[in-house]
């Protein structure tokens, strides 16, 4: 007999119980929270990470509609600030969990999670929640190529990366803001303070572009991130590592995700044959936040149109 041929009451319990059930599971996640990060900023409920999630996808979707009869924007003194900006702010991520994480006695083969308020614990926690928020910070990258008008370089990949990096990372940040967490970030940061730098360098225009023969490694460089994430969590996984279990297979699902799609963006990018070239630059499957266009190119800075390439600021 299946259940919609059980008595009214009994779906009734049926239902009632998994209500229940879920309402305790949810009561419990929350008592075993991290009780240092409570209070810090946008860590008290989900709902404004989600709602800033949800706002920029909404401008990745409208963002296009309300450009299209508009003039691209040309803002090369905002990018240059923001991606040396960015710069500065991942490598003291990278500084912060490399110092913490040493001065702990951190092992990068096993890593449980000391919840105390132990100075070097709170340290790491800190940094932890700086790289969560530096991941909102990014979504600025997708708002400048809209802006651009380089729609062609919010892909799926650019998109699926910032958005759950930024909305997963507070799940971390919530429950396990230390221990085993402290890896990926500090060596994420430290990537991001290559790949920002290359940014930032291609922001200064078309002259230096000769000298920036090493965009391709950083892509190499992503993959082997994602590469060495894999077997280090499966290292703790095969050694019992003291860490959410449920924490270290969703880490390698998500690795592996980004895995083939870096590498389906690696093989149409440099193996694939070249097209002929349109003076944009891509890395990481997001175009370079830089400034490419000749010296006659007529621009547009904050909405002024400027001559002879040159944008007001520059």
């Amino acid at each position: 007999m299946g259940l919609l041929d059980s008595e009214p009451g009994s779906v009734l319990n049926v239902v009632s119980t998994a209500l229940n059930d879920t309402v305790e599971f949810y009561r419990w996640t929350w008592s075993i929270a991290d009780k240092r990060v409570e209070n810090w900023p946008l860590m008290q409920s989900p709902w404004p990470t989600l709602s800033i999630s949800t706002l920029y996808l909404l401008f990745v979707w409208l963002g296009p509609k309300w450009m299209k009869d508009r003039e691209p924007f040309q803002m090369r003194l905002v990018l240059i600030v923001y991606n040396f900006g960015m710069v500065l702010l991942n490598l003291f991520i990278f500084r912060e969990l490399f110092m913490g994480s040493y001065n702990a006695g951190y092992s990068y083969i096993c890593q449980s999670v000391d919840y105390s308020n132990n100075v070097n614990e709170v340290r790491i926690a800190a940094a932890l929640w700086w790289y969560f928020v530096s991941k909102g910070v990014e979504y600025l990258d997708t708002v400048f190529f809209i802006l651009r008008k380089k729609n062609n370089q919010v892909s799926f990949l650019h998109v699926y990366h910032h958005c759950t990096m930024f909305t997963l990372w507070w799940i971390g940040i919530k429950w396990v803001a230390g221990g085993q967490a402290f890896f990926g970030a500090q060596m994420n940061s430290f990537i991001h303070v290559i790949m920002y730098s290359y940014y930032g360098l291609t922001a200064f225009g078309p002259w230096i572009q000769k000298y920036l023969w090493w965009k391709r490694y950083l892509t190499m460089l992503q993959l082997i991130q994602f590469h060495v994430t894999i077997g280090h969590t499966a290292l703790s996984l095969y050694t019992d590592c003291p860490f959410p279990k449920w924490m270290h297979w969703a880490l390698i699902a998500y690795a592996i995700s980004f895995i083939f799609l870096f590498l389906n963006f690696y093989v149409r990018t440099y193996k694939e044959p070249k097209k002929p070239k349109t003076g944009k630059t891509a890395v990481n499957g997001i175009s370079a936040n830089g400034v490419i266009k000749s010296e006659k190119q007529l621009v547009i800075e904050n909405g002024k149109k400027q001559k002879n390439g040159k944008a007001k600021g520059e």
